[in-house]
């Protein structure tokens, strides 16, 4: 028996990178598919893709910036296309994805089960961080509506693991 002690740093472990054309092609892909799709089937107004581009980046990534960059832009173009204050979404995915891209180091984010709970976790910490922003900063404040959110939680984690295994096919190494 050797008796070494394996240790694992952070920069060992798996860091992805992705092409500037995959960069910036998902998440407009994600935002057209955002806007455009709940106008012809209503029912799809439940999945948060932007979220969810943001949360797969950022966990695949695996550095804070990138995540909370990702996050910020994505959060910023959909508040463009909505009639909410500009920055609601922004700042919400800029802190999930932060999150995310910090989880990312001390989880599993391969396995579909942990997918699942992530993403999870994250729609419904996202719908509360908007929330307290849209009441705390805005003043506007919609009620909360436990039954959507949770709704919300559980269809956009069972998405998550269909998509980000799709996604996983644009991942490079770094």
């Amino acid at each position: 028996m050797n008796g070494t002690l394996v240790s694992t740093s952070r920069e060992e472990i798996e860091v992805h990178r992705f092409s500037p054309v995959v960069s910036i092609l998902i998440p407009l892909a994600a935002m057209f598919l955002q806007i455009w799709l709940p106008r012809k089937i209503r029912f799809v107004g439940i999945f948060d893709l932007p979220l969810l581009v943001t949360i797969f980046f950022a966990v695949a990534r695996r550095r804070q910036v990138p995540g909370m960059l990702t996050g910020a832009l994505m959060g910023t173009l959909q508040d463009a296309f909505t009639s909410h204050p500009i920055g609601l979404f922004g700042i919400s995915k800029t802190i999930i994805g932060f999150l995310a891209s910090s989880i990312g180091v001390k989880l599993d984010v391969e396995n579909p089960g942990s997918r699942f709970l992530m993403t999870f976790g994250f729609y419904f910490l996202h719908q509360f961080i908007y929330l307290l922003i849209d009441r705390g900063l805005v003043g506007v404040g919609e009620p909360w509506a436990w039954g959507h959110t949770l709704l919300g939680a559980f269809a956009n984690g069972l998405l998550a693991v269909v998509l980000f295994a799709g996604l996983d096919r644009f991942k490079g190494r770094r």
